[in-house]
C-alpha cells in the first residue's frame, strides 16, 4: 500500500467524484482510476460504489477512510517536524471565523510577532465548517470559533466566555432605563447575522429558550453591516462584546441585559492526530494569554 494511493482514495472518498479527485490531486484521471483499482485489489474489497454521476464509500471503504485520513496526518505532521525542528523561520496557519477573527487576531498576533518576528502566519478567516474541516484536514494548524464543535479528531480547549450585549439605537428609548429585560428586547424590531453565521443561529436559540423569540426585521452576512442598520434605526440586535470594544460611533449604545446574559464560549480547536511545533505551542501560549476588555 502506497501513501499516494491513500491521497488519491481519501480524495475521491471526500469530492465523490474521481475526475474532481484527479484535478485536485494533479494527476491524470486514468491514473488515479488504475491506483485506486490496485488499492482494491489489494485489499480484496471494493472501495467505492460507483454510478454514472457520484461515488460513495462501501463499508470496507468507509473503515479505510477512518484509518487513512489518521495516516495521512501523522506523514504530513512528521513532516512539517523535520522542516521546522531548528528553524526560527516557520509558518502557523491559522483560522478564525467572522465574528472573532477581526476583533481577536490583530492583539493576538502582534504579541505573538514580538517573541517572533521570523515567523510567517497565514490567516483563514471562514465559517465554522470551513474551520473545522480545514483543521481536521490539516489545511491549518488551529482554529478559533465558538462552541458548539463537532469532532472526533479534534481536541477543544476553552479560551473565555463572552457576554452578548444588546445594541441599541442612541436615541431609542431603551437608553434611558436603568434595567433592559430580554422581554424588553423581544418587542422590538430585531436585526440577525444570516443563517450561515453560527452566532446568528445561537442568538435565535437563546431568545427561544427566554420564550421571547425576536421579531426579525431583517439579516445580514456581516457584523458591521448588522451594527450599522442598528445605528440607523432599523432595530436592535445583540453583539458580542469583542465587537463592541472597536465600536466608535455615537449612533449605537451597548447595554448589558438584565438577568440571565447571553453569551458564547470562544475555544480554539486542533487536530489532535498532528505534531505540534514549538512555534504552535508558542501561538497557543500567546492565545492563552489573551484577555478580552471588559464591557
Amino acid at each position: 500500500m502506497e501513501l499516494h494511493q491513500l491521497r488519491y482514495f481519501v480524495a475521491v472518498a471526500e469530492l465523490k467524484n474521481f475526475t474532481r479527485a484527479a484535478e485536485t490531486c494533479l494527476v491524470a484521471q486514468p491514473s488515479l482510476s488504475q491506483q485506486i483499482a490496485k488499492l482494491e485489489k489489494l485489499l480484496g474489497k471494493p472501495l467505492f460504489e460507483r454510478n454514472n454521476r457520484t461515488v460513495s464509500l462501501t463499508e470496507a471503504g468507509e473503515l479505510l477512510y477512518e484509518r487513512a485520513t489518521s495516516i495521512l496526518a501523522s506523514v504530513d505532521a512528521a513532516t512539517e517536524r523535520v522542516r521546522q525542528s531548528g528553524v526560527s523561520e516557520g509558518r502557523v496557519r491559522i483560522g478564525a471565523i467572522p465574528t472573532i477573527a477581526p476583533y481577536l487576531l490583530p492583539s493576538v498576533l502582534v504579541a505573538f510577532q514580538r517573541i517572533h518576528p521570523k515567523v510567517q502566519i497565514n490567516v483563514q478567516e471562514d465559517l465554522t465548517a470551513r474551520i473545522v474541516k480545514a483543521c481536521r484536514d490539516g489545511e491549518i494548524d488551529i482554529g478559533i470559533l465558538a462552541l458548539p464543535v463537532e469532532g472526533d479528531s479534534l481536541h477543544v480547549e476553552k479560551l473565555f466566555r463572552e457576554e452578548l450585549l444588546v445594541a441599541i439605537p442612541a436615541k431609542h428609548d431603551l437608553t434611558k432605563r436603568k434595567r433592559i429585560t430580554m422581554e424588553d428586547v423581544s418587542q422590538e424590531p430585531f436585526i440577525l447575522l444570516s443563517e450561515i453565521h453560527c452566532l446568528g443561529e445561537q442568538i435565535v436559540s437563546f431568545c427561544r429558550q427566554k420564550e421571547c423569540p425576536p421579531k426579525t426585521n431583517c439579516r445580514s452576512s456581516q457584523l458591521m453591516t448588522v451594527q450599522e442598520l442598528v445605528g440607523m434605526g432599523y432595530g436592535l440586535s445583540l453583539i458580542p462584546a469583542m465587537a463592541t470594544q472597536s465600536d466608535r460611533s455615537k449612533k449605537r449604545v451597548y447595554r448589558s441585559l438584565s438577568g440571565a446574559k447571553p453569551a458564547r464560549t470562544i475555544v480554539m480547536i486542533w487536530n489532535r492526530h498532528r505534531y505540534q511545533s514549538p512555534l504552535l505551542k508558542s501561538f497557543i501560549q500567546t492565545l492563552k494569554n489573551y484577555r478580552p476588555e471588559k464591557p
